[in-house]
């Protein structure tokens, strides 16, 4: 007789299928390439979207709010008595997923169990609370931990070595240096290894298979990111986790493939045929540090010119909104704790910037500034990217940004060395009180009505 087994197939970056007994559970669905639009899956891979809606989930589970594993156009997919169960604090989100349609949408709770047929899946607390969540995921006396993007502090760590043994550990392998891209002429090259505290606590799980998992994308083909933002490969973290674990098997799930975990093996299992393989999957990341990061110029160049509604929109932002919206943010350091003069360059498809000055008040906000004080702080960013997030929701992972990109005078220069660089004023003002842009966008897509013909 064969032991009890369950299946586990990769969607795309978080992505999963699992198959127990006649249950069917997905977590983080994603069917979109490009997602979060402009996250390129790699390997590339296609989705058959009339095969997506005939597939029939007992239950979807939502790790956090984060547009990468959250997606109201993949959602649209799927029916809408669909269980969906969501680790949010914010009550938008589940408001938004309602108004699409669905009918049996429920908050997670962090040490919770949800029974789903053969499953019992149970949400973990997360080193960022407030945002993320892990799965403790058990079928078929089979034990696993979907880590999606999170970091484990002590007490959660210790709390899952109480919760073992494991079988199988899904990790989010890439550390990513999505700040670091900002400043670039700023930032030292982060060495291409895995962080020791990884090392140790998947000593400390101690499981038999692990997974390299989550972020399974690149940029656009032509984004000097792809060089820059991800520092580890595939062959580094297997050779890594080899060398300290040499019981550990690390086993690479690409879109579409599937495993059959049982108590002794893990095996082949059919693919699933609506997530369909394009050219190559056998790619590996390739690191060179900063990367020899190209004129936001040459960025800007690479999108097409806005319209003209679009750019009187991002005029208007930068002229009127911007600077009503600055006095209700907060800086993380106290650099902004005095005046300064700041510069945000808007560059245009050809590369030409329009330049804005405006003087900052520790308590009194923004105003434009015409005067020739010296600059403290400069941002560039490409207009499409300024209006794509604006209007599309689209996040800072792929506006390409640029700030600081200059030589200040030297007392400026030792000033900036103890700020933030999300302190950026552009940033506090676009993101620091807004939740779920991009989802909102999504369904205003969604809802509006057909065009007539």
């Amino acid at each position: 007789m064969s032991s009890p087994s369950l299946s586990i197939s990769r969607i795309l970056h978080a992505g999963y299928v699992f198959e127990c007994g006649g249950t069917r559970i997905a977590f983080d669905t994603i069917f979109e390439n490009p997602f979060s639009r402009n996250c390129h899956a790699f390997p590339d891979v296609r989705f058959d979207h009339e095969q997506i809606r005939r597939q029939r989930f007992d239950a979807v589970f939502i790790s956090h709010f984060h547009d990468d594993h959250c997606s109201l156009e993949s959602l649209d997919l799927l029916e809408r008595d669909t269980p969906l169960y969501i680790y949010c604090l914010f009550e938008e989100l589940f408001d938004m997923v309602r108004q699409l349609g669905f009918t049996c949408v429920q908050a997670l709770r962090l040490d919770h169990p949800v029974e789903v047929g053969a499953f019992r899946v149970v949400p973990r607390e997360a080193m960022d609370a407030d945002v993320d969540s892990m799965f403790q995921v058990q079928a078929a006396g089979l034990n696993v931990l979907n880590v999606v993007d999170s970091w484990i502090d002590d007490v959660t760590l210790a709390q899952l070595v109480r919760e073992g043994p494991w079988d199988m550990v899904l990790w989010p392998f890439q550390t990513m240096r999505e700040l670091e891209v900002l400043a670039p002429s700023r930032a030292a090259a982060a060495p291409p290894e895995l962080p020791e505290e990884w090392i140790g606590q998947l000593k400390a799980l101690a499981p038999r298979y692990v997974v390299p998992s989550s972020c399974q994308f690149r940029l656009e083909p032509w984004s000097w990111y792809n060089r820059a933002f991800f520092p580890i490969s595939y062959a580094r973290f297997a050779q890594e986790l080899r060398a300290a674990l040499p019981q550990l098997q690390v086993v690479r799930l690409d879109p579409s493939v599937s495993v059959r975990l049982d108590a002794v093996s893990l095996q082949s299992a059919p693919p699933l045929g609506w997530v369909v393989p394009v050219g190559e999957q056998d790619v590996d990341y390739v690191y060179e540090g900063n990367a020899a990061a190209p004129p936001t110029a040459e960025i800007a160049r690479r999108f097409e010119p806005l319209t003209a509604p679009q750019q009187a929109r991002v005029m208007e932002y930068c002229r009127i909104e911007l600077p009503e919206k600055y006095a209700g943010t907060e800086a993380a350091s106290d650099y902004f704790d005095r005046p300064r003069i700041w510069q945000l360059s808007v560059l245009d498809h050809t590369g030409q910037a329009i330049r804005f000055r405006y003087r900052l008040e520790p308590e009194g906000g923004a105003r434009l500034d015409e005067t020739s004080a010296p600059l403290a702080w400069t941002t560039e960013i490409p207009a499409a990217k300024l209006y794509a997030a604006l209007e599309l929701g689209e996040s800072l992972t792929s506006m390409y940004m640029r700030i600081n990109d200059a030589v200040f005078d030297a007392a400026t220069e030792h000033e900036l060395a103890q700020a933030d660089v999300v302190d950026d004023p552009l940033i506090r003002c676009l993101f620091g009180d807004s939740f779920g842009a991009y989802q909102a966008a999504q369904l205003r897509r969604l809802l509006a009505p057909e065009p007539q013909r």
